[in-house]
């Protein structure tokens, strides 16, 4: 027993319990064993049971109530990556995050040594873009393109490439030789649906199979030593795609801890992996300022708003799409109708009429339609 400050007795408390919904569970087998065991108590007449007893059931009933009350509530959002990318994993003390991240995806330790400079390092109005991208130096000497897309974009396959070949030409010196390539990694962290496909992330790299032989093409010893990569596709640039829309929230490994993250802003305390519980202290909106708080709404407010923009504007083009495609159907139909027509009226038409009759316009179709019931000569049909 304890002696709690106001001088009253607390009954000692559950330690140990791995989680309020345990602990619930815990509480509630007590309270329906001291139920079961109260019910027969009164069945046989037995009432005498003391306060203490009382205060006990009391005390374990509301702490049930507590702990599953605790259990379904909504855990309390972290900030995004893209804005944490933006704000706060440029700085030298959070390369730990950042390094945890890539090093659990990419299956080898890395270490950053620098943030270099990209398009959303500098505060501009790029900053209400829905694209974020960062572009760090590892241990290794090669660069690692982060980028986070939230809007659909049917190009974005071809912009991945544009983007490594920038960065390529970008840190080539005039006069050095082509074995100074930089190796470049572009890893895409995509909220919308990019392809078809089934997985949640895509690896892509460069190899080179034999036509007839099928038989990959390897690089030899002096290659090996010259270039210092032992493979062909350590040369060429590498892609991830982490397609958020297609992970079902299960974390299985280490990995899909930060898939989970990245998808549903939220960092469960059994999570291990590398980085991720720094990250869960540091994106906390509570160790935020007020100021900072108030940035990052109007950076989300900002996201929705070009959200519904794309959205909006999406939406319209496949209801005009539609339209045009429905009046442009029903002209073709027109026109080929009418070409049946006055081939059996006046015989094969002349390439004049023929072209007439494709660039004609809706209503010009049927003024001809009605026409071709009077007109004697295929040039009348024509004739306003």
């Amino acid at each position: 027993m304890v002696i709690s400050e106001e001088g009253g007795e607390t009954p000692p408390v559950l330690l140990g319990g791995r989680g309020t919904l345990l602990t619930g569970c815990i509480c509630w087998a007590g309270c329906a064993v001291f139920g079961a065991w109260l019910g027969r108590c009164l069945a046989a007449g037995f009432t005498d049971f003391g306060e203490e007893m009382l205060y006990y059931f009391r005390h374990y009933f509301f702490m049930f109530l507590k702990a599953a009350s605790m259990s379904i509530r909504s855990p309390r959002k972290l900030i995004t990556f893209d804005w944490a990318m933006k704000r706060l994993l440029r700085s030298k003390a959070n390369f730990e995050i950042l390094e945890g991240f890539l090093s659990e995806l990419l299956g080898e330790d890395i270490t950053i040594l620098e943030i270099l400079e990209s398009e959303s390092n500098k505060e501009s109005k790029l900053d209400k873009f829905n694209r974020v991208d960062l572009k760090v130096k590892n241990g290794k000497d090669e660069i690692i393109i982060i980028e986070v897309q939230y809007e659909r974009e049917l190009d974005y396959l071809q912009r991945m490439l544009y983007g490594t070949s920038r960065v390529i030409t970008e840190h080539q010196q005039e006069g050095e030789p082509y074995a100074t390539l930089v190796k470049v990694i572009s890893v895409n962290i995509l909220y919308f649906n990019l392809g078809h496909g089934s997985d949640y992330i895509y690896h892509g790299t460069t190899t080179f199979v034999g036509i007839h032989d099928n038989d990959k093409l390897q690089l030899d010893i002096r290659q090996q030593k010259q270039y210092g990569k032992m493979q062909i596709n350590h040369i060429y640039p590498e892609y991830y795609l982490i397609r958020l829309n297609n992970f079902n929230s299960i974390a299985k490994t280490s990995l899909d801890e930060w898939i989970y993250f990245l998808k549903n802003e939220e960092i469960k305390d059994e999570f291990q992996a590398k980085g991720i519980q720094k990250a869960k202290r540091s994106f906390s909106l509570l160790s935020m300022s007020e100021a900072e708080q108030a940035a990052y709404a109007r950076y989300q407010d900002d996201l929705r708003y070009q959200a519904s923009l794309v959205e909006s504007n999406y939406g319209l083009g496949l209801r005009e799409g539609r339209e045009a495609g429905i009046t442009e159907g029903r002209v073709e139909g027109q026109t080929r109708l009418l070409r049946k027509l006055l081939e059996r009226r006046f015989g094969v038409l002349p390439e004049w009429a023929t072209g007439r009759l494709i660039c004609a316009s809706e209503q010009e179709l049927e003024a001809w339609a009605e026409a071709i019931l009077t007109a004697q000569t295929l040039e009348a049909v024509f004739t306003p």
